[in-house]
């Protein structure tokens, strides 16, 4: 399991609102291209994403569905892009005034890619959620001003 964080300048209703949009996902998840369809009841437990992960002409067309939804605390996913396998992810926001502390937990859990050594895996995952923070943050902080 990584875990990065990331201090943003918006309250966690705010980042909420973002982490609530399921057509803006492509947008600040790493490695998202598009999407197809978004429940009507996302962010709610079960709910699905359906999206795309790669680089055309080389993208895999999969979903991603709530696990546990406590609004505006917290989000656990189940990400999935087979063959490669599927991640369980847990954003945590954490009220710091006016400001937020968003927290990401990512790891393999099933698939070709749970047999990636964990210390390659980790290295990979934490580079990528270093980029899903700051753009899930310029997000945030733009509507915040807005």
């Amino acid at each position: 399991m990584t875990r990065n964080s990331r201090t943003v300048a918006a309250t966690p209703d705010q980042v909420w609102d973002v982490l609530s949009d399921g057509w803006l996902y492509p947008v600040w998840v790493v490695g998202a291209t598009r999407m197809r369809d978004v429940d009507a009841t996302w962010p709610g437990i079960g709910a699905q994403l359906h999206h795309s992960v790669g680089v055309w002409p080389l993208v895999l067309s999969d979903s991603t569905e709530v696990l546990d939804s406590q609004p505006p605390r917290s989000l656990r996913l189940r990400a999935r892009a087979w063959p490669l396998g599927e991640a369980e992810v847990l954003l945590t926001l954490t009220a710091q005034g006016a400001e937020t502390l968003v927290e990401i937990e990512e790891d393999v859990v099933s698939g070709p890619g749970a047999m990636v050594p964990t210390v390659l895996r980790a290295q990979a995952v934490k580079v990528r959620n270093v980029e899903t923070l700051r753009r899930l943050a310029f997000i945030a902080e733009h509507r915040a001003a807005g």
